[in-house]
């Protein structure tokens, strides 16, 4: 399979094959330093819809890392008087309770209500009539509404992810919930494209309503569109040599790519429907993995014109490039924080390949995991975890992590590699 940390071995178009994946459990490691204790209690009659309502919920609210678990097994509906001394007994300071009412055209009736337990008052409901097939997102919605209400922030738990999976000889491009499942609650994807040749690079629209990628299948690397409600795709980079690594411009009409049509791989932006591509470098070493600033104007990319690759940003509208990162003789992969302050980045140690993160304000450098060989980081679009790719005891995996690097959870992971993650954005 195509590995992006290889691009400076190959202009990125070295191939491997990696291992098959066991089962999904999640794992949760480290502690945050702060926490708000809530009870999240079983859902009224949730035991007799398709999904656990309330465990969905627990866990989404475990990967965010800013949630402490209480543990309960009570059964509390958004029509209960909590008795808030009991459970200030249990350490919560928040509870949610609610339930899942089969109507009878087969739609659910789901209702929550959360409480502050501390001050024992109701802190606000949610309710939504969905379909069995949307009980997994309605659970996830519930979870972002928990998580807004506790912490002012906009939760990431109703976004999805995509992610390239390789089974044996064949390749499939896989759009998942962010906790990894699909909405059935199957430990895998729904599959956007599968193709017997490889599969890198997707990237999500700014509207989430289509996925740019890199396919093989014409026997060079071409740069795909294609959109998520019809399945409609087209070819928007095919030109002589290798085509890859799109990236979105923030307002969606744009895309950087990588080409080599003028000889060595050069940064281009191009109209995101396809047509003439404006060349942005002209360094005569390899320009590759390019993201955009979240305000449009500057490109974040990895070059290797120092003699070593590094991340580097410029203008798009053109202009002089500059360093970005000093720390280390190979940085590559760069992803930018939606607030535009912190850059993700693999970084090499000796043979090891670790994600780290840079406050392009302070410089500071912090190294996030103990693994060693990790890949592809992308924020959510809230800024506050990092999904990336790497091998966990012997497997290819999946991973969140917090900024700090405290809390970690790995998805799913299904008889597939999974690699090239990436975070959708908001309004799903």
């Amino acid at each position: 399979m195509v590995n992006r940390r290889q691009i400076f071995l190959a202009a990125g178009l070295l191939l491997a094959s990696l291992p098959s994946l066991a089962q999904f459990r999640v794992e949760i490691s480290g502690v945050g330093a702060v926490q708000v204790p809530i009870a999240v209690a079983k859902f009224r009659d949730e035991d007799r819809a398709t999904q656990q309502l309330s465990t969905i919920i627990r866990d989404d609210l475990k990967r965010s890392g800013l949630f402490r678990d209480v543990e309960t097994s009570a059964i509390v509906d958004e029509a209960a008087q909590p008795a808030m001394a009991d459970w200030r007994n249990k350490a919560a300071d928040a509870l949610l309770g609610g339930s899942a009412t089969r109507l009878a055209d087969g739609r659910y009736d789901v209702r929550s209500r959360l409480w502050d337990v501390v001050k024992g008052s109701e802190i606000g409901t949610l309710n939504t009539v969905v379909h069995p097939n949307d009980l997994r997102l309605a659970a996830h919605r519930i979870a972002d509404f928990v998580h807004e209400k506790l912490t002012g922030e906009k939760g990431v738990f109703s976004t999805r992810i995509a992610y390239v999976a390789k089974s044996r000889r064949s390749f499939s491009l896989r759009v998942a919930d962010a906790d990894g499942y699909d909405p059935s609650g199957k430990p895998e994807g729904e599959s956007v494209l599968n193709s017997p040749e490889p599969i890198i690079s997707p990237a999500w629209s700014p509207d989430g309503k289509e996925l740019a990628y890199v396919s093989f299948e014409e026997q060079k690397a071409v740069v795909y569109t294609q959109n998520m409600a019809s399945g409609n795709r087209r070819a928007v980079a095919n030109f002589r040599g290798s085509n890859s690594a799109p990236a979105w411009s923030p307002d969606g009409q744009t895309l950087a790519v990588t080409l080599s049509r003028e000889g060595g791989s050069q940064l281009y932006v191009m109209p995101r429907t396809g047509g003439t591509p404006r060349r942005l470098t002209n360094s005569g070493a390899i320009d590759t993995e390019p993201c955009f600033s979240p305000d449009g104007r500057s490109l974040y990319f990895v070059s290797d014109r120092g003699g070593s690759p590094q991340v580097y940003r410029m203008p798009v509208a053109g202009g002089a490039a500059e360093r970005v990162t000093f720390n280390g003789s190979y940085n590559i992969s760069p992803s930018i924080s939606p607030d535009g302050r912190t850059l993700a980045y693999i970084t090499r140690q000796g043979n090891a390949f670790k994600l780290q993160t840079l406050d392009l304000q302070s410089g500071t450098v912090a190294s996030l995991t103990a693994t060693t060989d990790d890949e592809s980081p992308s924020f959510s679009p809230n800024g506050r975890l990092i999904i990336y790719a790497t091998r966990d005891a012997g497997r290819d995996v999946l991973m969140t992590t917090t900024l700090d690097g405290k809390i970690k959870a790995r998805l799913p992971s299904p008889s597939a590699d999974l690699r090239e993650p990436v975070w959708g954005p908001y309004g799903r």
